[in-house]
């Protein structure tokens, strides 16, 4: 990773843009890839990042880690021929994390959660462990105990000797954090809400699944269903996220394997609400949750709502699409336009995009050539063949071709009629529906949203519903970033810990997104993280020259490179040069 910058000229001053840049190989190709737009690192910036790590943090340095410069220390004589480095570990990633975990008050509150017993190692600074190794680099419980553990600077941060972490005691914090789920979502509402002013009145919500590896006998929850990994071979279970308008998690449940969403809502929503309290908030939710019973209950029982319609019920509003007046743009080259619904109480939105139709047109015309070219192809068939063909045979191939191009299958009329005068018998008559490529014209790129929400214009509508983008990302970062799938876990507790634990993994991960995004490093906590683990703490061993054989160790961060320090910069974090060595640690 390097910087580039360009200079504009404006209102007669030249003014120096910096972006950092990293080279990524696509294919056989390498690329520059902008990872943030830095501005023109001014003064002013630099300071407001720095009061925004103090606002997220809370302290303004960690004394109790890192030792101050010695100033005044004597000077001593050292033989340089024997200067050597040692215990090389990861630190930049791992001290960001357990910032963040600290940001957040989890220490605090995982040490009420879990007082110290008779165990070797607090319950609580294990936790940290699991939650900061899932963030940093997600992996078993066995890989952070034989690997990950001793090639980070967690010992010194944690001040936890690596002999002390090892499988069975990851295991155990796993089983002493599932009970206190409830209490942790509830701080961490409370925290966040702290930390970025955010407003709980609107929460997106959607389900997705996660797969095991193994037969998972003894799980009740496990079974299959719908999988959203195209793993259908595999048991599942299926969890429920809610999220705010910008990602932030407020809560999520876990339901069996073969639990249909759209049964889900009414246990969500009051979970939620008996967790969080009532409140005249928005559910945004997909069409997957739209149902009659859901509709009804939601209406009944006052709750506001903006929920995606059924694709059939694009065809209801066939006259109304067609129309071209009363639409709205709510962004280039997407339309709204509000409609009342028959009874009164629901108001639909009817959205037409014009990249969506494209795509719409472009699979539509794909899988009508399909179709076109097979039938072609069967009716030239019959017209060489030499003797009788099997009807029943025929129309269970024209009725697979016309499964695997669902898309376009409506726009045919296909039959077969007797042909007494032909050797096979049948002859193979179809046609394209003049009726469906003109429905297709109005309804390519065209969705429905209903709501019972009232005082919303168009834009509002449209834009609170493009939102459940953030509950769709949540998941594609659980999964992709933090390791949910697939679950190697057997034991019923073990799996609900797992997905707590990458949870909470998440929950550090949007803390950091938000910040730097405040910060101007735009939006990939990953790119930071990798970054910053390229920073390394040492122990620089200096033999002293006095003949005792005795040896000074100071325990050393490297110097961050030039990009480094600017990423540190922009989030006012200051890397500490040097490391106290815990007492506990240094008598091993």
């Amino acid at each position: 990773m390097y910087l580039r910058h360009s200079r504009i000229r404006k209102d007669g001053k030249t003014h120096t843009y910096w972006r950092l840049v990293r080279s990524v190989r696509r294919g056989g190709k390498v690329m520059q890839e902008t990872v943030a737009q830095l501005g023109e690192l001014d003064a002013e910036g630099r300071a407001k990042a720095r009061a925004l790590a103090r606002t997220i943090t809370g302290r303004d340095e960690q004394l109790e880690l890192f030792e101050d410069a010695a100033h005044d220390a004597p000077p001593v004589a050292v033989r340089l021929q024997e200067v050597r480095l040692e215990r090389g570990r990861n630190f930049g990633d791992v001290w960001l994390g357990w910032t963040l975990w600290r940001a957040l008050k989890l220490d605090t509150l995982c040490a009420e959660l879990l007082p110290e017993g008779r165990e070797a190692v607090p319950w609580s600074v294990m936790a940290a462990v699991l939650i900061i190794a899932r963030l940093c680099e997600p992996s078993s419980e066995l890989h952070i105990a034989e690997d990950w553990f001793r090639r980070t600077a967690l010992e010194d941060l944690l001040t936890l000797p690596a002999e002390a972490v090892n499988e069975q005691r990851l295991y155990r914090a796993l089983d002493e954090l599932l009970p206190h789920k409830r209490a942790i979502e509830s701080h961490l509402k409370q925290r966040l809400g702290e930390l970025f002013a955010l407003e709980y009145d609107l929460l997106l919500y959607d389900v997705t699944s996660t797969y095991f590896e193994g037969l998972a006998e003894g799980n009740a929850l496990a079974a299959r269903g719908y999988s959203r990994d195209h793993r259908p071979d595999c048991k599942q279970v299926c969890i429920a996220l809610v999220v705010t308008r910008e990602g932030m998690p407020l809560g999520y449940e876990v339901f069996a394997g073969n639990r249909v969403d759209v049964t889900t809502v009414e246990e969500i929503v009051e979970t939620m609400e008996a967790r969080f309290g009532l409140a005249q908030r928005v559910w945004v939710m997909d069409r997957g949750m739209v149902s009659a019973d859901n509709l009804t209950w939601l209406q009944a029982s006052g709750r506001r709502y903006l929920i995606g319609a059924a694709r059939s019920e694009v065809r209801k509003w066939s006259r109304q699409l067609a129309e071209e007046r009363d639409w709205q743009t709510v962004r280039d080259g997407v339309e709204a336009k509000l409609c009342q619904g028959p009874d009164g109480t629901e108001t639909f939105l009817l959205c037409r995009s014009r990249e969506r139709r494209e795509k719409e047109r472009g699979m539509h015309a794909r899988f009508a050539t399909h179709i076109e070219t097979a039938l072609a192809a069967m009716g030239r068939r019959l017209a060489r063949a030499k003797r009788p063909l099997d009807r029943s045979a025929l129309e269970r191939q024209i009725g697979r071709l016309l499964e695997r191009n669902q898309r376009a299958a409506a726009r045919y009329q296909i039959r077969l009629e007797e042909a007494p005068e032909t050797p096979a018998g049948l002859r193979l008559v179809w046609e394209a529906q003049a009726e469906w490529d003109e429905w297709a014209r109005h309804s390519e790129g065209s969705y429905v949203l209903r709501t019972n929400v009232t005082d919303w214009t168009p834009e509002l509508l449209w834009q609170t519903y493009v939102q459940l983008t953030e509950a769709e990302a949540a998941f594609r970062i659980h999964k992709s970033e933090l390791g949910l799938r697939p679950i190697w876990h057997q034991k019923s507790e073990r799996v609900q810990a797992h997905i707590l634990v990458c949870f909470l993994g998440y929950v550090l991960w949007k803390t950091l997104e938000q910040w730097q995004k405040r910060a101007g490093l735009g939006q990939s906590p990953r790119t930071i993280l990798d970054e910053l683990a390229r920073i390394q703490s040492s122990d620089v061993v200096l033999p002293l020259a006095d003949g005792s054989g005795r040896e000074l160790r100071i325990r050393c961060v490297v110097r961050p490179d030039k990009a480094q320090t600017l990423l540190l910069d922009r989030l006012g974090l200051r890397l500490p040069e040097r490391l106290r060595i815990p007492a506990r640690i240094a008598k091993m």
